[in-house]
């Protein structure tokens, strides 16, 4: 299976208002189900230099979409976070690992970013694994910091340092 990656365009925003009407997806995001496509458009149509809209796309269908968007903070102009979801006809086939990968070989070589993180929910143990196979440790758990389903949950709050940078602060 190729897993193309590639800049979001405006044809994709009905594909991926299709995505979030997976409850299963939509509740391991901060999203609530039943949005309107044009709340993904609005959501996602970012134009501005903070941020990156991503899309995986298997056999001319969008199987993924990832967003990094940069601090406009002037102190932390080397720190982005990201969002990700993947269509669930295209999980666990490698769509994730390719958006990640991507994501990562952005900020590390092109957008001279130091440090991504993200906050995931505690249960979601095939998201945490990804995202530990990339480099991201969990720093800290948000505790009741989201509701769902009709009940309070909690996160963990993970982060990848570049390790280029880390190694060099770790062994001066």
């Amino acid at each position: 299976m190729e897993i193309i990656i590639r800049h979001q365009e405006d044809r994709d925003f009905p594909r991926i208002a299709e995505m979030f009407e997976y409850q299963d997806l939509a509740e391991n995001t901060s999203q609530i189900p039943y949005n309107h496509s044009d709340h993904w458009k609005e959501l996602f149509q970012s134009r501005s230099n903070e941020s990156v809209q991503l899309v995986a796309e298997v056999n001319g269908k969008v199987a993924g979409h990832l967003g990094i968007r940069m601090s406009s903070k002037p102190r932390k102009k080397h720190v982005a976070t990201f969002g990700i979801s993947v269509h669930p006809d295209f999980q666990g086939q490698g769509v994730g690992s390719r958006l990640v990968d991507e994501m990562i070989q952005l900020c590390d070589h092109w957008l001279n970013i130091v440090r991504i993180e993200l906050g995931v929910f505690t249960e979601n143990k095939h998201a945490i694994a990804l995202y530990k196979k990339y480099g991201f440790e969990i720093e800290g758990t948000a505790r009741f910091d989201c509701f769902r389903r009709g009940q309070y949950g909690s996160t963990y709050q993970m982060a990848r340092i570049r390790p280029d940078l880390l190694s060099s602060i770790e062994n001066p």
